[in-house]
């Protein structure tokens, strides 16, 4: 695979899942008011929060510019990264991944100043489409890096 194929994949697969996040968490802005929960299996709610902190709402209460400033300098480290590593094969599937994830919070935190979470597990803090993509991105990353 060419460097330009691996861009083009990774830019795909990164706006695929920016509009896969972005839909979800509007269907749950429209079907939920913030604050209530639904049960959807056993241990599992939806549940419409407002995170202005990263995981377990750290660092919520800075106004969120450090968060923000963070998430672009770690985006800008992935996509140096990429740069470099491009013709890795399957790296541009994580990437993709993880940039799709990070600019999904993003819009939600310029949009309404937090991020949109409402996957509300038993004994686990809400999250997002999103943050599941940016933590199961890494994983997939460190095992294509690992395969190297």
């Amino acid at each position: 695979m060419t460097r330009s194929d691996a861009w083009r994949r990774a830019a795909i697969v990164a706006a695929l899942f920016l509009a896969l996040d972005q839909i979800t968490k509007q269907i749950v802005v429209a079907s939920i008011r913030r604050g209530d929960s639904i049960n959807i299996f056993f241990g599992v709610d939806l549940t419409y929060v407002r995170n202005k902190g990263v995981a377990f709402g750290a660092l919520a209460g800075n106004g969120g510019g450090l968060v923000v400033g963070l998430t672009i300098a770690a985006l800008g480290l992935l996509v140096a990264y990429f740069t470099l590593r491009a013709g890795t094969p399957w790296l541009w599937l994580p990437v993709g991944i993880i940039a799709g994830g990070a600019l999904g919070n993003l819009a939600d935190r310029a949009r309404d100043g937090a991020v949109i979470d409402f996957i509300d597990p038993v004994l686990w803090p809400a999250f997002n489409l999103a943050d599941m993509g940016i933590v199961l991105g890494i994983l997939g990353l460190l095992y294509v890096v690992d395969k190297r």
